[in-house]
């Protein structure tokens, strides 16, 4: 192993919500390794920002503003896609929301459907539609994005937990329907990570303390830690390595 195992030249990778937070690392980290990527977000502003900023570094990113949990956008997307780039190799599945929500029983239709589609249907629909053109490729990687949440019941974040939850099992699924095609699915969990989307929790200081004692490495998740782990998932390191979800979360859950 020489390095060239992280060389994504010649590849193509959709990162889903890749204008900010983890989808940014990610979009960043592929880039510079050589792949040509595509993010989409569902803020139009936000993702053309995010895309001018990584093409002034010289990268080949384009963007879309798609809702993942419409199929008739997510259809678009991959229209587009197929039509710039041709095929597909990589696949991040990182868009997600978390908000915090009544108790299972005084939750209404409306958020239950709400959380669900961001976090569980937007996968799926966007793999459907996206395995047409990893089959284009000859084999690819899927790489979900859940959290610890899905193993962990959180007061305030039950729907949250149950969609995680499916997302794992989903990604294991998966991985068993295409391992015949060199297609591996595999998902990260990773605890609380300091982006804007959980700002409220890291950015409070009488809060971080108490986060921070439930972690053994003392601290919280960078956006690098995870996109380390999606690094390896992406690559050849990792290419007898399917239907697993790495925990990334310094500990927390050991």
């Amino acid at each position: 192993m020489k390095g060239a195992e992280l060389d994504f030249s010649g590849k193509v990778a959709l990162v889903t919500g890749g204008s900010r937070g983890i989808g940014k690392g990610v979009s960043l980290a592929l880039a510079e390794r050589g792949a040509r990527v595509m993010i989409c977000g569902r803020k139009e502003e936000i993702l053309r920002s995010a895309s001018r900023e990584l093409k002034e570094l010289g990268y080949e990113v384009l963007a879309f503003p798609a809702n993942v949990g419409k199929s008739d956008q997510v259809k678009a997307l991959m229209e587009y896609l197929d039509k710039q780039f041709g095929k597909l190799d990589i696949l991040v599945n990182n868009v997600g929301m978390n908000i915090l929500t009544p108790s299972i029983i005084d939750s209404d239709e409306g958020l239950w459907d709400k959380v669900i589609e961001t976090n569980l249907k937007g996968p799926y629909l966007v793999t459907k539609e996206a395995v047409r053109l990893i089959r284009k490729a000859g084999a690819g990687r899927v790489i979900n994005i859940s959290s610890i949440a899905a193993r962990k019941a959180t007061m305030g974040m039950g729907i949250y937990c149950i969609a995680k939850a499916g997302l794992e099992m989903l990604t294991r699924v998966l991985a068993v329907e295409l391992a015949q095609e060199r297609i591996n699915v595999n998902a990260i969990a990773p605890s609380m990570v300091k982006t804007g989307f959980s700002k409220f929790f890291w950015g409070n200081e009488s809060l971080l303390p108490e986060i921070t004692r439930m972690v053994p490495m003392g601290r919280i998740a960078e956006v690098e830690d995870v996109v380390g782990c999606v690094l390896f998932l992406a690559s050849e390191l990792s290419r007898f390595v399917t239907g697993e979800t790495i925990t990334v979360d310094g500990g927390s859950m050991a």
